[in-house]
């Protein structure tokens, strides 16, 4: 580190007459407790402060964000201090080991640089003093800056790069389902607890007879039965915890390829689409099977095989098709059809007699079978009357047929 002040240092009494704050950070807890010499050099940071003329009594070291990354500003209390302390006036150097300690992103590094400049503080790093207000200053702030986001996109890179290689021999350590678990030696094998693997035989025996993932959910909450799940909250190793069966739980044991004994790499990608306000990362996306970065079938042993897993992929995505096809129709005109009794409530007369006048009150549902004379006549075009089902007569109407009933309503309404 150069302890120099350079020949033309930027820095004034008035800059001297605020306060100069030390940043600190390391991006996560294993550096922190690996890389203790990177943090001391970031705490003798305040004697370089000292040099600048600032007493110790008005220097102030903000060490809140140790072993947090610096992508971004969420979770970062400490640079969110340090971006109020500028925005009250109260800062007159930030004194940093490099630009990649303050941030790791465009966007938080210049509006970093815009507050300093707006309310004249000066940036440090270990070589030299910076004037955000000067133009060639800015210039090398901004480059270092996209050099600093440059090096964590290299550096994610090579580390991916390698994951990959190591996911294609399948010796990535993978988190696995419930009804799997790595033995002494490191293998996958199945879940030595027998009541787990006894549950999830049985629900893949359920699929096979009911072909329904909702059928093998009601079939699970009729006979009071749990389904075991390992959260993957927190550091490893994750316990088997076991919970009230949902479509989405039983979905997630139908659709892992884990079952069938198969090591995958990549059944999700990250996506900028949809991603939620205030999360540090992106939303991710499901990628089609024939798309998956590595699959090596029967790596392990498995609760069935790959063929009965495809054949239930084929099922799962036939039911979903199907559902889609009932409720959205299929040729136009789509139709709607009820089959319950509808209530309307009759208008009355300024005399108080009631009076129901089925040319303004058309039943939109079913019709007890008594009145579906009386209202034959009022269907308007388009509208018919179909099949009896059980003493009532069901009322098909189109998607383009408007009934008078809630014609007359929204005008009442308005």
């Amino acid at each position: 580190m150069n302890m120099l002040l350079n020949l033309e240092s930027p820095v004034t009494t008035a800059h001297r007459a605020k306060l100069a704050y030390i940043y600190v950070r390391q991006s996560t807890a294993g550096q922190v407790r690996q890389h203790q010499e990177s943090t001391e050099l970031q705490y003798r940071l305040v004697d370089r402060a000292a040099l600048f003329g600032w007493p110790k009594e008005r220097i102030e070291v903000i060490d809140d964000d140790l072993g947090k990354s610096g992508t971004s500003t969420h979770s970062r209390g400490g640079f969110q201090r340090l971006i109020a302390e500028i925005g009250l006036g109260k800062a007159g150097l930030v004194l940093s080991l490099d630009a990649s300690r303050l941030a790791r992103n465009n966007h938080d590094w210049h509006q970093l640089l815009e507050l300093c400049s707006l309310f004249g503080v000066l940036i440090a790093d270990g070589e030299r003093v910076y004037d955000p207000c000067a133009y060639h200053d800015r210039l090398l702030l901004g480059l270092s800056g996209i050099m600093s986001e440059a090096e964590l996109h290299q550096i994610k890179l090579r580390l991916h790069q390698g994951e990959r290689q190591k996911a294609a021999r399948g010796e990535l350590r993978v988190p696995l389902p419930a009804g799997l678990a790595y033995g002494r030696d490191g293998r996958i094998g199945f879940n030595p607890d027998e009541e787990v693997h006894a549950r999830l035989l049985h629900l893949f025996a359920k699929f096979r007879e009911l072909r329904s993932a909702k059928a093998v959910m009601r079939h699970f909450q009729e006979a009071n039965f749990l389904v075991p799940v390992r959260p993957l909250d927190g550091p490893s190793p994750h316990d088997v915890v076991w919970r009230p069966a949902s479509n989405a739980r039983i979905l997630q044991v139908l659709k892992n390829p884990a079952y069938a004994g198969a090591y995958v790499y990549g059944r999700r990608r990250r996506t900028p689409i949809g991603r939620r306000s205030g999360s540090r990362q992106g939303a991710t996306e499901a990628v089609a099977i024939q798309d998956w970065s590595v699959c090596l079938k029967d790596a392990f042993p498995g609760y069935i095989d790959w063929e009965e897993f495809m054949a239930n992929q084929r099922r799962l995505a036939d039911n979903l098709n199907h559902y889609d096809a009932n409720r959205h129709g299929g040729a136009a005109p789509r139709q709607r059809v009820a089959a319950r009794h509808c209530y309307l409530r009759p208008l009355r007369p300024p005399h108080g007699a009631a009076l129901f006048r089925p040319e303004r009150h058309l039943p939109c549902l079913s019709l007890p079978c008594r009145s579906a004379s009386t209202w034959r006549a009022a269907l308007p075009g388009g509208a018919r009357l179909g099949r009896r089902c059980g003493g009532r007569e069901i009322v098909t109407r189109s998607a383009d047929t408007r009934s008078p009933c809630s014609r007359d309503c929204r005008s009442r309404r308005a």
